[in-house]
């Protein structure tokens, strides 16, 4: 683990980012999410499509929590330049991704009525009550500290396997979502907002933050575990 306090580990740098500070705080569990088997598998193509809809069918069930959050964020943001990206974003995902969703479920033969209505796992339970949790009782930089690593985890994994993309669509679009300049940009804009506020903090705050940070990477690999759970 690295130092306790960002100042600690900034003492010794010439470009601390307060983000790289709490990433750092996370391992092996950051590892453990962006080398999952399941995300390799799925560049590889090799993702039993069983395991792809138990994750698609989690995953959306999670969208509209974090949307919400999301809006949240655009909320608490400090200036209409910083509310206008987060408005961007929403709308590639309620747009673009909920599209790639349901042409995803028709491929891998996901009746409607389980995809419109899907059950929730405790694993995707507890994510989302860590997201509610982050949003209702902090303030803009406890609800970065979950959306940050959630975005910045799938951004590290997916452009690792964009350089060889696997022939189905519902793999190598969902690379695409998570590997493209647009989403790059975003996540590192995501990071700067963290990385300017969290410095700012209280060591108390810093503490919450790092927390919620740490959670919310263990909550990632828990989700990727479920999906083979599932089958």
């Amino acid at each position: 683990m690295s130092e306790d306090t960002f100042d600690d580990y900034a003492a010794d740098r010439d470009d601390p980012r307060f983000t790289d500070w709490l990433r750092e705080r996370t391992e092996p569990a950051w590892s453990d999410a962006t080398e999952h088997r399941f995300t390799k598998e799925l560049g590889a193509g090799t993702l039993d499509d069983e395991v792809m809809a138990q994750y698609l069918l989690q995953d959306y069930a999670f969208v509209d929590t974090l949307v919400g959050v999301f809006g949240y964020a655009l909320g608490q943001a400090p200036t209409m330049a910083e509310k206008r990206r987060f408005v961007e974003f929403l709308d590639v995902v309620t747009d673009d991704e909920n599209d790639y969703f349901e042409r995803s479920f028709d491929a891998l033969d996901v009746p409607a009525k389980q995809w419109q209505a899907p059950d929730r796992t405790a694993t995707t339970e507890s994510f989302i009550d860590l997201l509610l949790a982050a949003k209702e009782q902090g303030g803009y930089a406890e609800t970065l500290a979950v959306l940050v690593p959630a975005e910045w985890i799938y951004l590290s994994w997916a452009t690792r396997e964009a350089e060889d993309r696997p022939e189905e669509f519902y793999f190598a679009e969902w690379i695409d979502l998570h590997a493209n300049d647009g989403f790059v940009a975003f996540v590192n804009w995501l990071r700067e907002q963290l990385d300017t506020v969290g410095p700012t903090l209280s060591p108390r705050r810093q503490r919450r933050v790092a927390r919620l940070f740490e959670r919310t990477v263990a909550h990632e690999v828990a989700f990727f575990d479920a999906a083979y759970d599932a089958v």
